[in-house]
């Protein structure tokens, strides 16, 4: 993986003699001459990877650390060695002799779509953009980012990768970006760049975590399936699971599927709580979900797979209870047939004060087009935060790191018609998404392989209830080598400041305990 800094002016010179040639000329007895230059057009119109390399300093964990940062392209490439796509990442390696026992880290976000510069500048990197910690929109620029005490370099290398279609990576020449759009597709791309990083920069056997948050699990799933399921091992020594979603069935807002309504309760238990929609409330959270996890996988999950059989009495008694763990009206959730799907909590919960509640963290509140509405028009945690971060990797990847290539930063949604089918799948592909059997197998062939898992009680992207229940599955060992952690905020935890501290210490505490 030869890189080379190049500049636009080397660029247009690599392409100009190309450019130049003409093309359409005969050999002897008028017999066609090839056209070399034509052929190798496509091939010349892709320069050398570019790539930054900058040092700086940082106390990170209470420690001072010196540190590269090396911001750019990794090509991807066929058996021939020709160039298909550009893999952008940002590795931060701590400066001197190379330690072996020092960890490196490789980290994404989700979406699919999603470039990594929520995990980048919001939790992990050296640089973080500061939003309002009580859930607050951000407002406008300027933001300000600032050193990040929080960061993890302290205790590991890290490396943070735009899958292909966001931040600045993308197909290269004639490639069809759809090559890399799937969730295996996808993850044989990360998993040939962790192989070409290690090559790289000499760290095959230095101890190695993966991790990504929302999708970015799902990702870590396929990704580890990826590694250490071939011939070609690469073993993990954790992953880092921010936000799970692995069983998809559980986020399937369908008629006739009923486990997304029992995971989904406590998550909504928690957000009636935050919003004091709880008569005589708990004093705490914690002791409320609780409480509500128990009642969703017990009485109500029993109710809701009696179907039209239920009788009248215990009706009326789950109908009564539900309102109480939800804050909604009895006579909305008997209209609802005791089944409110996160939509219609969002927009119900605080329409008497004409608020919305956000989806990814369910402590924002928005304010819609008008009252009347089934659904909310947006999700006030995403807008409330995005334009922060869209400007602060922009702005310290350009000018922090002088990584500024000429294309725009895709923070989501750069990409379509996703993939969404495993090998494996039966039916020809008419089965929900599940790859928490992926980590149940890498968990029962590699014994040093531990997972974290951080969520948050307000998250309804992805709820905690949902993450418990994908990885407490038959084919997981319980050994202990899973472990848990809650946090008072959403899918973002790292926006709240308490959190981030307790994100940042958590984690370091894991990668340490390897």
């Amino acid at each position: 993986m030869k890189r080379l800094l190049v500049v636009a002016a080397s660029a247009l010179a690599l392409a100009g003699p190309a450019m130049a040639q003409s093309g359409g000329q005969s050999g002897p007895q008028g017999a066609p001459r090839v056209d070399v230059a034509a052929a190798n057009r496509t091939e010349a119109a892709i320069p050398p990877p570019v790539m930054s390399e900058t040092r700086h300093t940082g106390v990170f964990g209470g420690q001072r650390i010196a540190y590269r940062a090396i911001a750019g392209e990794t090509y991807l490439k066929d058996k021939e060695g020709k160039p298909l796509a550009a893999m952008v990442s940002y590795s931060y390696i701590k400066e001197g002799p190379t330690d072996p026992n020092r960890p490196v880290t490789f980290l994404w976000n989700g979406g699919p779509g999603s470039g990594s510069l929520w995990l980048h500048m919001g939790a992990f990197g050296p640089k973080r953009v500061v939003v309002p910690s009580d859930a607050r929109d951000d407002g406008a620029a300027p933001f300000p980012i600032i050193d990040n005490v929080d960061s993890l370099l302290d205790v590991t290398d890290i490396v943070f990768i735009d899958p292909i279609g966001t931040g600045f990576s993308r197909a290269l020449g004639k490639t069809d970006p759809a090559d890399y759009w799937g969730v295996t597709k996808d993850a044989k791309s990360i998993a040939e760049f962790i192989r070409l990083w290690l090559n790289e920069h000499g760290r095959w056997n230095a101890p190695k975590f993966i991790g990504g948050e929302s999708y970015g699990t799902t990702r870590s799933a396929a990704v580890i399936n990826e590694l250490e399921g071939s011939y070609t091992d690469v073993s993990i020594n954790g992953i880092l699971l921010i936000s799970s979603i692995l069983d998809f069935s559980l986020a399937a807002d369908a008629q006739g599927n009923e486990l997304g309504f029992v995971t989904t309760l406590p998550s909504m238990a928690a957000a009636a709580w935050y919003h004091d929609k709880v008569p005589n409330k708990p004093a705490t959270v914690e002791e409320f979900v609780a409480e509500a996890r128990a009642w969703a996988i017990g009485p109500y999950a029993s109710a809701l797979l009696k179907g039209n059989a239920l009788p009248a009495d215990e009706r009326a008694t789950i109908l009564q209870q539900l309102s109480r763990y939800t804050g909604i009206s009895q006579t909305y959730l008997s209209n609802a047939n005791l089944r409110l799907s996160p939509g219609r909590f969002y927009k119900e919960l605080l329409r008497d004060r004409g608020l919305t509640i956000g989806r990814l963290d369910a402590r924002y509140t928005g304010v819609d087009y008008d009252n009347a509405g089934d659904r909310p028009d947006n999700d006030p945690s995403f807008y409330g935060i995005d334009g922060a971060y869209t400007a602060a990797i922009n702005a310290w990847a350009r000018e922090g790191l002088k990584y500024s290539p000429d294309v725009v930063y895709s923070s989501i949604g750069g990409t379509r018609n996703w993939d969404w089918n495993l090998p494996t799948a039966g039916r020809g592909g008419a089965e929900y998404l599940n790859v928490a059997p992926y980590i149940g197998r890498a968990l029962r062939e590699n014994s040093g392989l531990r997972v974290w898992v951080g969520q948050g009680y307000y998250d309804f992207a992805t709820p905690f209830f949902g993450a418990e229940y994908s990885l407490n599955r038959p084919g997981f060992p319980t050994d202990g080598r899973i472990e848990w952690h809650y946090y008072h905020s959403g899918h973002m935890m790292y926006v709240r400041d308490d959190d981030l501290k307790k994100l940042s210490n958590d984690i370091r505490t894991f990668i340490r305990a390897r």
